[in-house]
């Protein structure tokens, strides 16, 4: 799919006078969101912490009320922090005002999500559409711009076309060049294999690592599709607005590519394979520890325990590993389950 869009300033330019920023893309300690109505506080997210490379491609999963989705609005600028620390490309979303805001938001990040109507203007053809935020931006260039951007798609046979003549996962393409216009350093995905076919999702998965590699832009997708997250390096884990856990893929990218062929997937065009492993079989799983010293045990750990809602346990350190156990059980029989030890933590972080 590659076509001739140079990597030019990609993501390096900053058109706000600020310096180019150094370290981390993201970088959030302590992200705390609360939504509020008249009656009622919702708390998103519950001190979250998370940091991704710049360069880095990485997926997060979690639940429905998680919190992944109120993350992925703070990360893109739709909405503020409550409270800790979101530093984005050096940009503190936390600080900004709206100007700044909305400079981020065109110059910084760009946005895919799986439903269309948020991604696409249904009465332009492609080619109108990706040129729409070029002339928004006052580019004289918009036409050539966006005939790159598809051809970078492998859309530029259907650039003329309009989308109710463009397959769902040809659509998802178009919204990819879209959130390319203006050459951010970041995309975030919402779901972007979520309407879309198998084949359709290896297509678009393939096309992020192909951006990610190429252009050096840092990819974020949020997703349920556990195909897709365990294509990726590194995926996060987010239960109740908290990091939980961490997989890191426990063998190289084109090591998992030849796994999935030999299980029958295809390694390019369809990318998820109906069977085979989870992420959990092709991915180390870490418990998150944050910089207070809190964490998350897997659930099915604590199910295997009897520990049910806010319970107690014992922590010991013995011969440099942390051990976890149930409480000894009371006079009367209750208590937490007698002889049963988790151990987490061995020589270090996890």
């Amino acid at each position: 799919m590659s076509g001739a869009v140079p990597v030019r300033s990609w993501g390096a330019a900053r058109t706000d006078g600020a310096p180019v920023a150094t370290g981390p893309m993201i970088d959030c300690e302590n992200l705390v969101k609360i939504y509020k109505t008249r009656d009622f506080e919702v708390l998103a997210l519950q001190g979250l912490d998370l940091t991704v490379e710049r360069g880095e491609m990485m997926a997060i999963i979690g639940n429905s009320g998680s919190g992944k989705s109120t993350l992925l609005n703070l990360l893109g600028g739709l909405d503020r922090p409550s409270a800790g620390r979101l530093l984005v490309d050096g940009h503190d979303l936390l600080a900004i005002d709206d100007a700044a805001r909305a400079e981020y938001k065109r110059r910084t990040v760009g946005f895919v999500w799986q439903n269309n109507a948020r991604n696409l203007i249904p009465y332009l053809t492609a080619q109108q559409n990706v040129e729409a935020p070029l002339i928004l931006d006052g580019r004289r260039d918009g036409r050539a711009r966006a005939r790159e951007l598809l051809a970078r798609v492998g859309l530029s046979d259907r650039r003329n076309h309009h989308l109710h003549q463009l397959s769902g996962g040809e659509q998802q393409r178009v919204a990819i060049a879209i959130a390319l216009a203006n050459g951010p350093g970041l995309l975030l995905a919402d779901e972007p294999t979520g309407s879309v076919d198998k084949h359709s999702a290896g297509v678009i998965h393939d096309l992020f690592r192909e951006l990610n590699r190429e252009l050096g832009v840092t990819v974020v997708i949020v997703t349920h599709d556990r195909q897709l997250s365990r294509r990726v390096e590194r995926v996060v884990a987010i239960r109740d607005g908290r990091t939980s856990s961490e997989f890191r893929m426990t063998h190289g990218y084109a090591e998992e590519l030849a796994r999935l062929a030999a299980l029958g997937a295809s390694d390019a065009s369809s990318g998820a394979a109906a069977a085979g492993p989870s992420p959990v079989e092709s991915h180390e799983e870490l418990v998150v520890l944050d910089r207070t010293g809190r964490l998350q045990l897997p659930r099915e750990y604590l199910e295997a325990l009897g520990v049910q809602g806010r319970g107690m346990m014992r922590a010991e350190l013995e011969e440099g590993r942390i051990v976890l156990k149930p409480r000894e059980p009371e006079a009367d029989g209750a208590g937490g389950v007698d002889g049963v030890e988790v151990q987490f933590v061995e020589n270090g972080k996890p």
